[in-house]
């Protein structure tokens, strides 16, 4: 039996997200439907990342174990002929038994794209702001991120995790043109993470909440103020890491990706 390795890029929009779900549209489930097209074996795809609904991925990464003899090559040109336009299988190898795309994975990248500016084209990938933002207020804010930290009072209710901490190794705020960019790494996330923090930054930025209030959140897991989670559609997995026996890093993102 061959363990695949599959690096993908989708358009999160229509989907209800990675994960499969009673009702809606799939990542997981259009990929396991055209799989089982190609192969004929119902798979058990496993993704590094349960993106939720709306969020975007240029390097999502998962694999799966066959039968099949299909050389990955041929397997991913086979992928790409079915799959719907909003997903597209970037790469597909081989790999051995042992790798996991969760579980094997050392450090994860997101970036959250923010505009101050109403945008007609493109606004299912990017976060409208409406309010005027002080941008040395949220670069304050995102130098205070890194470390390990509990990271619950960000993160939304529904999940069975009973550890909330993460290492972040980054996290950092970048302007580009009308764009204001967060871009952060960690060894792991929990489910909605990213864009509460993201929210409460903003909160920061626009003076809803004192940049104090904050720091209590993240070092004191000081709940007593519901904070706004930014939108999906802002939200891109960018990548995710992977080690060798030697330890040494293997991305999963492409030479040819470039920022939208």
């Amino acid at each position: 039996m061959r363990n695949i390795k599959l690096v993908i890029e989708y358009d999160g929009t229509n989907f209800v997200g990675w994960q499969i779900q009673p009702n809606g549209r799939s990542v997981q489930g259009e990929i396991k439907k055209a799989i089982k097209e190609i192969t004929g074996e119902d798979v058990n795809l496993i993704g590094a990342s349960r993106t939720d609904a709306g969020v975007h991925a240029r390097s999502q990464v998962a694999n799966f174990k066959t039968n099949s003899k299909i050389p990955t090559e041929n397997l991913k040109k086979a992928l790409n002929s079915i799959l719907p336009d909003d997903i597209t299988i970037i790469s597909a190898e081989d790999v051995p038994q042992s790798f996991h795309s969760r579980y094997s994975a050392l450090e994860k990248t997101y970036k959250y794209f923010i505009t101050t500016k109403k945008v007609a084209i493109g606004r299912n990938y990017i976060w409208f702001v409406k309010y005027k933002i002080d941008f040395e207020k949220l670069q304050e804010c995102a130098k205070l991120i890194p470390g390990k930290h509990d990271f619950e009072v960000f993160a939304k209710k529904g999940s069975n995790v009973k550890n909330f901490v993460c290492d972040v190794k980054e996290a950092r705020w970048e302007r580009e043109d009308d764009k204001i960019i967060f871009k952060i790494t960690a060894d792991r996330f929990l489910y909605g993470m990213v864009r509460g923090l993201v929210g409460a930054m903003i909160d920061v930025a626009r003076g809803r909440i004192e940049i104090e209030t904050f720091k209590k959140m993240l070092f004191e897991k000081f709940n007593q103020i519901k904070i706004m989670h930014a939108p999906g559609c802002g939200l891109f997995l960018e990548e995710v890491k992977y080690a060798t026996s030697t330890q040494k890093e293997l991305s999963s993102t492409p030479q040819n990706v470039i920022d939208p």
